[in-house]
């Protein structure tokens, strides 16, 4: 499907979407909406069930035990990007696609079904660090086979616009947990959700992967792939990556650090970071998050769009100083109100979009066919483990320490970084895909 124009045509010339190249665009964005709810209900619900695994006389402490489990998922994303990504690469965007989302699915579902700590004692930590493990596994090779299969599916003048939607697929699964959490939440009140109302958000996540699975055995394999297939280095893809692509790699952890800490910030931490810190009820917190979602759900394309046209380093540029510049205020003035918080929320969100819509484009072009899902999957994986992973952790952690007034310090350093790998990286946009 990746079409032959030159660099210049795809730069001037705008080619519209084909029948086949939309088809492909969506069924990869609704599969990557359920797998990514699957992945982020665990941090919805952290607050809720973090008692029944983890017990202890402070809810402090069992909150940080749950979240140091949402970070060990995350030692997994490199691994699965290494192996799912390899896999994406020898055996076909397609099959990496269905593989991940079936393991992701089927650890909700074990989440979910997992009996409590008071039932069978320390073996009930252990499944869900398991099973915790394995989503971990999964996401690491999703992002990677599915940004590459958008790139890979659209014409070079349309590569952002189409790339941008992994990320409307990852923020919409984000909206998908955020949903059910609101939807349980007002349904069942605070007991009932404590005991086992939890349960079901997970279920429901869990079977939701039965659909995503069924929607990519739908769609057919990128003529990228196929058309070099036969022409695949004897090398591992892994191997490859980081040692003929190591420079490559390494910029695609500069270019996901920054985009990966103010993701998780303000897409999955918000609700419970808000409730833990300000005491504004879980239902105001995930009622500000589905906002802010929703107004990113109309950005994120759009910003694509831009990106084609404008080139992705002063897009990605903007993303990170706008979003270094609100670190201080958007957390020093958030507070028990619901206006304010979906006001901050919203604008975090918002500068995001600008990482998000650029993303997955521009990682992908960093390498060759050959390598390309594994050299997008491992280096992302990397960086999301680094500075999305901890993130929960960090700031609950400096919360409790009475530090919470300076977490600010810590995102907007980040996000400088992020803006200096912006500015003196190569600008990609019409680049030839090899």
């Amino acid at each position: 499907m990746e079409t032959t124009l030159p660099a210049d045509d795809a730069v001037d010339r705008p080619v519209p979407l084909t029948r086949a190249q939309r088809k492909a665009i969506a069924a990869a964005t609704l599969g990557t909406i359920v797998e990514f709810a699957d992945w982020v209900i665990y941090a919805t619900f952290a607050s809720l069930f973090s008692r029944h695994f983890f017990p202890a006389h402070n809810e402090m402490v069992s909150l940080l035990s749950a979240f140091a489990v949402f970070a060990v998922g995350f030692i997994m994303r490199p691994v699965g990007g290494a192996v799912l990504g390899a896999y994406a690469d020898r055996h076909g965007r397609k099959k990496g696609l269905t593989l991940s989302v079936a393991l992701m699915a089927g650890s909700t579902v074990v989440i979910a079904l997992c009996p409590v700590y008071e039932t069978i004692g320390m073996a009930a930590p252990v499944i869900l660090v398991l099973a915790r493990l394995v989503q971990g596994f999964a996401a690491g090779g999703e992002f990677g086979s599915a940004s590459t299969y958008l790139v890979e599916s659209a014409a070079p003048s349309r590569r952002a616009f189409a790339g941008s939607w992994q990320y409307f697929g990852i923020n919409a699964g984000v909206l998908v947990a955020a949903l059910i959490g609101y939807l349980l939440t007002r349904t069942l009140d605070a007991q009932a959700m404590s005991a086992w109302g939890w349960r079901l958000g997970f279920l429901i996540a869990g079977l939701m992967g039965l659909v995503a699975l069924w929607i990519r055995l739908s769609v057919a394999e990128t003529e990228a792939f196929t058309r070099k297939v036969a022409h695949h280095a004897a090398a591992h893809p892994s191997l490859l990556v980081v040692t003929r692509h190591w420079r490559e790699s390494l910029r695609v952890i500069g270019i996901a650090m920054a985009g990966n800490l103010t993701l998780y910030l303000w897409l999955v931490l918000f609700p419970t970071f808000a409730h833990v810190r300000t005491g504004l009820s879980l239902q105001d917190a995930f009622s500000a998050s589905v906002i802010s979602i929703i107004l990113s759900l109309f950005a994120i394309p759009l910003i694509g769009k831009l990106a084609d046209r404008i080139g992705r380093k002063p897009v990605l540029m903007a993303f990170a100083g706008g979003s270094a510049l609100f670190a201080w205020p958007g957390l020093h003035f958030l507070a028990n109100d619901f206006w304010v918080a979906t006001t901050i929320v919203s604008i975090g969100m918002l500068l995001s979009c600008g990482y998000a819509a650029t993303a997955a484009a521009v990682m992908a072009e960093q390498f060759p066919s050959e390598v390309r899902a594994t050299g997008v999957a491992l280096p992302y994986a990397i960086s999301v483990t680094l500075f999305g992973g901890t993130l929960p952790y960090i700031m609950t952690s400096m919360s409790g320490a009475g530090s919470a007034d300076y977490s600010w310090i810590y995102i907007a350093a980040v996000c400088v970084t992020g803006f200096l790998v912006y500015a003196f990286m190569p600008e990609t946009k019409g680049k030839a895909l090899a």
